[in-house]
């Protein structure tokens, strides 16, 4: 079972309170956003989105589940949306929604996401997918002829992309490129040119086609066992496959089209002091799980800063308590960070 990452620090951060209108752009299974939805009813709102339909089926029933919730989702208090967090603007107007109070994104994936055969996990035998949304277009692994070429034109396109694909197409350069950029390996060079001279012989089309290849490539102390060798290499993929970084800077830059910050001075009497008691504007929480991430996270939060745009919650990422890592492991790379719009 799924458990959400520094709950109890997230909600203290972003204050959720009755009437307010909240956005959890990673719902997943539903963890933060059940947490949240109860703290706003029965006038909030929740809008909550993943690129995953079956998380969202998840946490519809999980909300339901709670008394008397059924009225409140049929008073259109919960609305999901398949979709992408970077396309927040676009989503808001398409449902007519306010700019939020508080948003929530948890970028880690969930042990569900492991189970669901899209080759994440290089400890089981999957095909290389990688992809979080697959409902829009059907996944055909004859696009690639033996020899790496594409038989499609529509695979040309980093959207339809799997990992398979890239394994199989990319040059050795663009490879290295990636596996070294997004997974931070320094043995990239090596693992790209095992990989060109394996898909020569046979396509790489599943997890373990791959680790093979990977572990061929790297020295048998790597790491000194703290690590899998095939560990970077996937989160690289992954995190190229889904556009991970580009979304998460293309959300921060649109923030304040999302967050809203304090009301000005012409706004009503009424709402100038009903925010004064609130103090500032919307707030922010974001959870990162690799050092990629979060050096995004801090250094935009820092730009807000310094353009007098927001306040730093968190001076240091917050981290899981020991006692959270030995019931959650996911959780001991967590680094949670947030800021409050002025």
């Amino acid at each position: 079972m799924h458990k959400p990452v520094l709950l109890n620090e997230t909600i203290k951060i972003l204050d959720p309170k009755p009437g307010e209108f909240f956005i959890d752009g990673t719902i997943g299974s539903g963890g933060h956003a059940v947490k949240i939805f109860e703290k706003i009813m029965p006038n909030g709102k929740l809008l909550g989105i993943d690129l995953d339909e079956n998380n969202l089926k998840i946490v519809r029933e999980k909300i339901l589940a709670g008394t008397s919730n059924q009225e409140l989702v049929n008073r259109n208090k919960l609305i999901l949306e398949q979709g992408n967090y970077a396309d927040l603007p676009e989503i808001l107007k398409k449902h007519n929604l306010p700019k939020a109070s508080g948003l929530i994104l948890d970028l880690g994936f969930s042990s569900e996401q492991l189970e669901l055969g899209k080759g994440f996990s290089f400890q089981k035998n999957e095909l290389l997918d990688m992809r979080y949304n697959t409902s829009q277009t059907n996944t055909d692994y004859t696009r690639i002829n033996t020899d790496g070429q594409y038989k499609s034109a529509l695979s040309q396109y980093k959207s339809e992309l799997t990992a398979m694909e890239v394994i199989n197409t990319f040059n050795e350069k663009d490879l290295a490129d990636i596996i070294y950029k997004y997974g931070e390996e320094r043995y990239s060079r090596r693992i790209a040119k095992k990989i060109i001279e394996q898909r020569k012989r046979k396509l790489i089309k599943t997890t373990f086609d791959l680790v093979e290849v990977i572990k061929k490539s790297v020295p048998r102390n790597y790491e000194r066992g703290r690590i899998s060798p095939a560990t970077r290499t996937f989160q690289a993929l992954r995190i190229y496959v889904n556009h991970e970084l580009e979304n998460l800077e293309k959300l921060l830059k649109n923030i304040d089209q999302i967050i809203k910050g304090r009301i000005r001075l012409r706004a009503s009497f009424a709402e100038v002091a009903a925010k004064a008691e609130q103090g500032f504007g919307g707030r922010v929480v974001i959870i990162s799980f690799h050092s990629l991430e979060d050096r995004i996270v801090k250094n935009y939060f820092r730009e807000l800063k310094k353009d007098k745009k927001a306040e730093i919650l968190t001076k240091k990422p917050i981290r899981a308590t020991n006692e959270e890592i030995k019931s959650n492991h996911r959780a001991r790379s967590a680094k949670l960070r947030g800021v409050v719009l002025k």
